[in-house]
């Protein structure tokens, strides 16, 4: 599958008639109950890592960015490759006047704009598809537009030696046979090589099947 594709298929729940629905069913339901990390947690960490100099990539539907962001003055940026995305979170953070980048995160970027103090991506890792080691084209991608003492920050859905309930298993059984996910080989040791592949410092904390990581150059 090529880069595009890969990115299109993960895409595949981000429709208009499904964004609406997203942040309940799975920011309120699946977190708690499936996949066992609470999105307070999630929201905890995003307030600790984000800056007033901030990238959210694979934005969904901008959950955090509108719930965690206090109204000061900064600069926020959205990067993803689906229009339905762009359009509802460019809507939703609208007060900070974001800037828009329409690309395919698993290609080579040539955004035409200054380095960020912090790039975050939540939920983004477990949708795109191949190996974790496949995936980390992510993080080459991005390094280049991190400043220095910037920090990459996230979290994504293990599929591979972590506690996963019964339910949760046949959940992502199905999702990843819909292509909307593609996680049955993310493991933490995967994740954990992969930002140590580009990054020096790296943080990694596992909750539930979670893996909410943190890196800096």
């Amino acid at each position: 599958m090529n880069n595009t594709k890969s990115v299109e298929a993960g895409q595949a729940a981000y429709n208009k008639m499904a964004l609406p629905f997203y942040d309940l069913w799975v920011l309120g339901f699946s977190n708690s109950f499936l996949w066992q990390c609470p999105t307070k947690l999630l929201r905890k960490e995003f307030v600790k890592n984000v800056t007033s100099n901030h990238l959210d990539v694979g934005v969904g539907t901008g959950y955090y960015l509108d719930k965690c962001l206090n109204n000061t003055k900064r600069r926020l940026a959205l990067l993803d490759l689906n229009p339905n995305s762009l359009e509802s979170t460019a809507t939703r953070v609208s007060r900070f006047e974001p800037e828009i980048y329409h690309a395919n995160i698993l290609d080579t970027l040539d955004l035409e704009c200054d380095k960020f103090d912090s790039i975050s991506m939540n939920y983004l890792l477990h949708c795109l598809s191949g190996t974790l080691n496949e995936k980390s084209l992510v993080f080459r991608s991005l390094r280049p537009y991190l400043n220095d003492n910037g920090i990459i920050f996230g979290s994504t859905i293990l599929g591979k030696d972590v506690e996963i309930g019964y339910l949760a298993r046949k959940l992502m059984s199905i999702y990843n046979q819909k292509g909307i996910f593609d996680n049955h080989q993310d493991s933490l040791s995967a994740l954990s090589s992969s930002l140590h592949e580009y990054f020096i410092e790296v943080n990694i904390q596992v909750i539930g099947c979670v893996a909410i990581f943190a890196a800096k150059i």
